[in-house]
């Protein structure tokens, strides 16, 4: 074992032990979410102390070998219902959560399959069956695992971040509490959206053309991987820990019939204000703002749009101006202007901030919109 493999080793043993500990930690927790993050720990703990066995000749086909399944298809997933713990009070994984596991329920037996395939091989293509042959191909000889784990949490960590993003009406959540998760699950993102671009890139580019019998990633890429996968690990752990007792989210108290009554006034009076004064034309239109005109508090009018609107004051007035730009488009005389006019004129600052808001309001692209008008 060479020097380049020993400080490997210690590097990977660091956010190995560090996930452990701290993984036992949060266990003992009565949040479901530091549960999560512990559980989260002991699979990102356990994928790397197998390769640190492997460092030192353990797992190459021994005993080890059918012991030491890769579990790494189930990190995104417990990445977005960790993400969710953190903005529904007293979240738990019901029955229709339950499929998300299934691509773990699927490595185990491709894993377990694949590896049983050695009990047969004497060395021919012919002592193992097409399947045999094919998966232990596909399984091994290449880099499928890592590509569907990194493209795996990658799409779970965009859902988190709409979790995140977007809480269920009535939950109090603290947004300075959940800035460090975000940028966790930023950063989780990010790195496993590098790591399947290499893997991609490596695939088409040496594995077509190379044909070689295994991935370029392991000859350039795979222990970097692994350090990049020990750092992350150290630094979850580390924050979850230090955060472990902060209050998690929690359902708003129910409004008393005086406070619902306010609220309502002022979304009435607030229809009344967008129809007759469309103050949502002003492009640099903003919650204290509309509260003067409305000559209410702004808390008062952001819990209006909160509690008797269900939505926030940026979606509102957007839809306010997505419904201008579709009236005009209506108008005969608005022929005679393009659209990117009349979207300003109902209070988009941009071209972009418009596409935007179609294309997520709607669903559709901008020119779709002004066909069907």
């Amino acid at each position: 074992m060479g020097t380049d493999d020993i400080i490997i080793a210690i590097l990977l043993c660091i956010g190995a032990v560090q996930g452990l500990v701290f993984g036992a930690i949060l266990m003992r927790s009565a949040t479901t979410a530091n549960r999560l993050l512990a559980v989260i720990l002991f699979f990102l703990s356990y994928r790397l102390t197998v390769q640190v066995m492997r460092l030192f000749g353990l797992g190459y086909y021994d005993g080890w070998y059918y012991l030491m399944l890769d579990l790494s298809w189930v990190n995104g997933a417990l990445l977005y219902f960790y993400a969710r713990a953190q903005v529904i009070p007293d979240f738990k994984i019901r029955g229709r959560d339950w499929w998300h596991f299934f691509p773990l329920a699927l490595q185990i037996v491709c894993s377990i399959f694949v590896r049983l395939q050695n009990l047969y091989w004497d060395g021919t293509r012919e002592s193992l069956s097409w399947l045999g042959y094919w998966g232990y191909v596909v399984w091994m000889n290449n880099s499928t695992i890592y590509l569907v784990a990194s493209g795996l949490i990658v799409g779970y960590a965009i859902l988190a971040q709409r979790s995140l993003e977007n809480p269920p009406a009535g939950v109090l959540v603290d947004s300075t509490r959940l800035a460090w998760i975000k940028r966790i699950i930023a950063v989780f993102k990010w790195y496993f959206a590098a790591v399947l671009v290499i893997l991609l890139l490596d695939f088409l580019v040496f594995r077509l053309f190379d044909g070689g019998s295994y991935f370029y990633f392991i000859r350039f890429y795979y222990y970097p991987f692994f350090i990049g996968l020990s750092g992350l690990t150290y630094w979850i752990g580390m924050e979850g820990f230090r955060r472990k007792d902060q209050p998690g989210p929690q359902w708003a108290p129910a409004l008393s019939p005086s406070e619902r009554q306010q609220l309502q006034q002022i979304a009435d009076d607030l229809d009344v204000l967008m129809r007759e004064q469309k103050p949502f034309t002003q492009a640099d239109l903003s919650l204290r703002s509309l509260a003067e005109q409305l000559g209410v508090k702004p808390y008062l009018l952001s819990k209006c749009f909160k509690e008797i609107l269900g939505t926030k004051y940026s979606d509102y007035i957007n839809d306010q101006r997505l419904a201008e730009v579709q009236r005009l488009l209506r108008q005969p005389e608005s022929q005679q202007f393009t659209l990117l006019s009349l979207a300003l004129d109902a209070g988009f600052n941009s071209k972009s901030s418009f596409h935007r808001v179609v294309k997520k309001r709607l669903g559709i692209s901008p020119r779709e919109l002004k066909e069907q008008s």
